[in-house]
């Protein structure tokens, strides 16, 4: 097209006998708005358009252009040959200069013209790319309504559903009386407030909570025992002992010496080394023993006094205990428990993803909550919730399951109780419940959802929400899936064998899978399945690690297999603790959690064997104790038991002026009356015995009884038992002493 201004029309003239530019059919493009003239001359004239030529250079007009043509063709030019010739020179080379401008000029033109007609092409096939996949997924989206007529799936995801998904912004006339359009676009704004709030506080929130032990915990986790004793707390170790000192005093009244809390921590210690050493199931006696059994167990305390705290350990007052228990199964136990409980996420954040599962405490004696589950390798024992993070297996939050409620009634979505139990508390965001299919259901997630965490689980398939349509199995291939969609939540069939499918629901994946990234596995497991698999066994691995040094013992009273568990889980979580704490700790050890409980056992016990004051009779027990007390390892002194330790002082001293003001009065007596001895091979007289400061065997009794006693003869000075001294008084005692050394002088006369 010719430019509006600065343009000219160019006419040359005929010459017969040089060559014409060009021979052009229409002379006047169409741009000049006129139609081609038939009368004008088609052989030796031509019309050259030049582009961009000041308006001052123009010669001639359109109209001029016609005139002079019309002109040419009647003969009216007169012009000598000479001018002609000096002008058409003139004109030729003006024509050059135009030609060359010219053809730039249309080629750019044409070049323009070109990218416009490809950049046309290119936007109408994708126009047409894009109604093609809208009819394809208008043709493809099948709908399915849920067992109980309750929730709409869908069979393509959500927010891919272009009628639905942008409606609200993009549509601004939309029908009131459209109800389902006016429920999706709810849906979808709600969808988008609650990914936009979920970023806004992901950031804040995960800066507070980082995954990993509080700070709290990284203050004070100064040692292992002082990482260990966090869980279990003074408060718990004050009702331990005060419950257990109760009865023991009603056991064996004045007899009984009361427990401290370093005879407590190293009963604690003993049961943490039985585990560590795997002797979960053998005999008590059988660690205590000279010569097969552990030196530090018959260095820390004899196996009678172990045996004692084992029958007397209490965890409440046993006399109020059944007005308790009318309305709590757990009474027990049920203080120590709710304390221990507590500290638990006060101590650790955990990660991402948590795992909700239940926990089966071995055990097959009396209790009014005993649960049968055949399903777990022990099959009997008590029921314990359990919600872990994934990763770390830390026990975040445990609830002991004490069967129906007293009221009466079986409880109804229990599972859904469960799982908003033990996830209370939950912060940081983008956090992901992984659990089975017991807990897993529509509701949860709502309920879930409402508290910023998201859902993973297993369904069973007689959840009223799921649609029939996935669940038929016939007629599918093998390791494929079928999905369905609502607004927030995901539903997968996924064949994993032929004619049986397993149904997974998923807050979290909200999009429609990839079919690529499915292509590239051989069994064609999308990602719900791929992250349920990989979170789902966070408890079933803190119960493999605790069954693996188990401190647990034979009993059958319930409330010490609690607190045997209890022992177990925190001996576990301190390690996790310890081991976060102290990344180089034990670098290059792959037994690193058995190193742990056995140095955590022995501090334990080191307190109470420091204080002992006699050797045990074996070697290698006495050993230890010369090595516990010889070294220089620091204990933590706690104040409670410096007061007790000066009370003994105190009460040593008043025993050594009393013993010694004893000893006078009998120097006294011996001084005034006969000497008083005893035998215990004849019925000689005896008196009563005196008391030594060691304790040695009886060496009277046979060696096989091993009769331990502090009582000597008061004339031999032989070590001697109750069961071997004569009772006699003092007149006695002097009359057989005359008559027995009268005798003895008659012998001799006679010999």
């Amino acid at each position: 097209m010719l430019p509006n201004m600065h343009c000219t029309v160019r006419l040359t003239r005929c010459h017969p006998t040089r060559n014409v530019v060009s021979k052009r059919h229409d002379v006047i493009q169409p741009a000049l708005s006129s139609p081609p003239d038939p009368t004008l001359p088609t052989r030796h004239c031509t019309v050259r358009l030049t582009r961009c030529h000041p308006p001052a250079t123009a010669d001639f007009t359109a109209k001029q252009v016609l005139d002079e043509m019309s002109s040419h063709d009647r003969g009216h030019y007169s012009d000598s040959e000479e001018d002609v010739s000096e002008e058409s020179d003139v004109v030729e080379e003006r024509e050059d200069e135009g030609c060359r401008a010219g053809e730039e000029a249309e080629a750019e033109a044409e070049e323009e013209e070109e990218e416009e007609e490809e950049e046309e092409e290119e936007e109408e096939e994708e126009t047409e790319e894009e109604t093609e996949e809208e009819e394809e997924e208008e043709e493809e989206v099948e709908t399915y309504m849920s067992k109980n007529n309750t929730i709409k799936w869908s069979s393509v995801a959500f927010y891919k559903d272009r009628r639905v998904i942008g409606q609200h912004d993009d549509d601004a006339d939309v029908d009131d009386d459209d109800d389902d359009d006016d429920d999706d676009n709810v849906r979808d704004m709600r969808i988008r407030k609650r990914r936009r709030r979920r970023r806004e506080t992901t950031a804040t929130a995960e800066a507070a909570n980082q995954p990993g032990p509080t700070a709290y915990a990284v203050a004070n986790a100064q040692d292992i025992v002082s990482t260990f004793l966090m869980f279990l707390t003074p408060a718990i170790e004050k009702i331990v002992l005060d419950m257990t000192n109760l009865e023991g005093f009603r056991k064996y009244g004045e007899n009984w010496k009361d427990m401290s809390r370093t005879d407590l921590r190293a009963y604690i210690g003993l049961l943490i080394l039985a585990g560590v050493y795997r002797s979960r199931g053998e005999a008590a006696a059988s660690l205590w023993d000279a010569e097969s059994g552990r030196a530090i167990f018959r260095a820390t305390m004899p196996l009678k006094v172990f045996h004692t705290y084992s029958r007397m350990l209490r965890f409440d007052d046993r006399e109020s205990r059944p007005e308790r228990r009318a309305t709590d199964k757990l009474a027990a136990i049920r203080e120590v428990w709710d304390k221990w409980a507590e500290r638990l996420p006060y101590l650790y954040n955990p990660g991402p993803d948590i795992t909700v599962d239940e926990q089966l405490v071995p055990f097959r004696g009396r209790c009014p909550f005993r649960q049968y589950m055949p399903n777990k390798p022990a099959r009997y024992g008590i029921k314990i919730w359990v919600a872990c993070d994934s990763k770390s297996s830390y026990a975040w939050k445990m609830q002991v399951y004490t069967g129906k409620p007293t009221a009466g009634g079986s409880e109804k979505n229990q599972g859904m109780r469960v799982v908003l139990d033990v996830t209370e508390g939950l912060t940081g965001g983008n956090k992901t419940v992984t659990c089975d299919n017991f807990f897993t259901s529509y509701e949860l997630g709502q309920r879930l959802l409402e508290r910023d965490i998201a859902m993973v689980g297993t369904v069973r398939r007689n959840k009223p929400e799921l649609p029939l349509a996935l669940l038929t199995s016939k007629n599918r291939q093998v390791f494929s899936s079928k999905f369905a969609f609502t607004s927030d939540t995901t539903l997968v069939s996924y064949m994993a064998k032929k004619n049986k499918n397993v149904m997974l629901m998923s807050t979290l994946h909200t999009e429609a899978p990839d079919d690529v990234v499915a292509g590239r596995r051989k069994d064609g497991k999308p990602a719900i399945v791929l992250d349920y698999n990989s979170n789902k066994g966070g408890v079933d691995n803190l119960d493999k690690v605790i069954g693996t040094y188990s401190c647990r013992r034979m009993t059958a009273r319930w409330p010490l297999v609690i607190f045997h568990n209890i022992i177990d889980v925190s001996s576990y979580n301190a390690f996790v603790l310890w081991r976060e704490i102290n990344p180089g700790w034990l670098p290059g050890k792959r037994n690193k959690r058995r190193l742990f409980l056995e140095q955590l056992g022995k501090a334990l016990v080191t307190p109470l064997i420091q204080k002992r004051e006699r050797l045990p009779r074996t070697a290698a027990s006495a050993s230890v104790v010369r090595a516990v007390q010889k070294s220089n390892a620091k204990c933590r002194d706690w104040l409670e038991e410096e007061e007790e330790d000066e009370e003994d002082e105190v009460a040593a001293e008043e025993h050594e002026q009393q013993k010694q003001q004893e000893q006078q009065q009998q120097q006294q007596q011996q001084q005034q009356q006969p000497m008083m001895m005893t035998t215990a091979t004849t019925s000689s007289a005896v008196s009563p015995p005196g008391m030594h400061n060691k304790r040695k065997r009886c060496q009277i009794c046979p060696a096989k009884k091993d009769r331990k006693t502090q009582t000597v003869c008061s004339g031999c000075k032989t070590f001697i038992c109750k069961g071997c001294t004569l009772p006699f008084c003092p007149t006695c005692a002097h009359f057989n002493l005359g008559a027995e050394i009268s005798g003895g002088e008659a012998r001799r006369r006679h010999v």
